[in-house]
């Protein structure tokens, strides 16, 4: 069964072709990083355009590459949301018009969904059951994945997100957007332990994040030695803030395991990609006897194939969507 995935919910433009759902025949991205890099963020208004701009250039590649053609396709998978509504709104608009004059099915795509199916593409014998940690510039998220299909939502963040907290660190650092990678370069060569941060549990077994004490908490740092004149160490402050944070998801995740029986623990999402967090995640498995599993870098941001991936286990399991089709820029898990 061959997938045509579309994802427009950020400031990347891709189209994917899949095989029966894992299998990936193409996934051409564009990204907007160096349009947007100049506001230190995503600015919704100018990534719609370059949807608008990219979309049907970026389809007919991925047609390309897979060496198919649109008679060849049986499905068509869009992302739905969350994500940005003009953004969302591109693909869409496109999906629903090739769906249709192909007469094949549209399948509606949560973005979570599929960032948790981007590891099925990763990994070919990976099945459910296990522990999902997402981890983007939007989302902070501890999942139960029972099913292909069957999430249960045990933790979120209850203000920022962990990638979140580090762009907005990393531009108080004077560090290039998007921070994260940078964030983690600079704390390879800076002492976890130069600052105390704080490693914000929130209540006795709560399973929710929150990141903007931690935040707030750097930037009176900055502030404070900024006011007295004495030398910031940036690769300490670095070091020091992704410690934090890096603390506070393993402990988490790793609970959350052992309290539902699990040995496995899946990564997703963009800061999935930060080599500390990689890095801790497997030197804890293997103290606990946890496998871990995690997608290549360009599977963790944003993608058309993890869109296919979720979008032909969603068809599997009977669900499709009409041409009534809407985004939804909050959908949750």
């Amino acid at each position: 069964m061959l997938t045509l995935a579309i994802e427009t919910s950020c400031d990347e433009t891709s189209c994917a072709i899949l095989k029966d759902g894992r299998e990936v025949l193409s996934n051409i991205i564009s990204s907007q990083i160096e349009i947007h890099k100049e506001y230190g963020g995503v600015v919704p208004e100018i990534a719609s355009r370059k949807h608008i701009e990219n979309i049907n250039q970026i389809i007919q590649e991925s047609l390309e590459e897979a060496k198919v053609g649109f008679d060849d396709i049986d499905i068509v998978g869009v992302t739905q949301g969350p994500g940005l509504v003009g953004a969302l709104l591109i693909g869409i608009s496109s999906a629903k018009a090739i769906a249709y004059a192909l007469d094949i099915p549209l399948i509606g795509v949560n973005h979570i969904q599929g960032h948790i199916c981007a590891n099925y593409i990763e990994h070919k014998n990976l099945e459910p059951p296990f522990i999902c940690l997402i981890v983007s510039g939007g989302h902070s998220y501890l999942v139960h994945v029972k099913g292909y299909t069957e999430y249960k939502l045990i933790g979120q963040t209850r203000d920022d997100a962990a990638g979140e907290a580090f762009d907005k660190v990393a531009r108080a650092l004077g560090l290039p957007y998007p921070g994260g990678p940078h964030i983690d370069r600079l704390a390879k060569l800076g002492n976890k332990n130069a600052i105390e941060f704080p490693r914000v549990m929130l209540e006795k077994d709560s399973y929710d994040f929150s990141f903007s004490g931690l935040k707030t908490s750097v930037l009176n740092y900055l502030n404070q030695m900024e006011q007295k004149n004495e030398n910031i160490v940036v690769e300490d402050v670095a070091a020091s803030f992704q410690a934090a944070i890096l603390d506070v998801l393993v402990e988490k995740a790793f609970r959350l395991a052992k309290e539902k029986g699990l040995n496995k623990i899946v990564m997703a999402g963009g800061v999935a990609s930060n080599s500390g967090l990689r890095d801790r995640m497997f030197e804890k498995g293997q103290e606990e006897g946890v496998e871990i599993y995690h997608p290549s870098k360009v599977l963790c941001t944003d993608n058309g194939a993890m869109i296919g991936s979720a979008a032909y286990f969603n068809y599997k399991a009977g669900q499709k969507s009409d041409l009534g089709l809407k985004v939804k820029p909050n959908l949750g898990l």
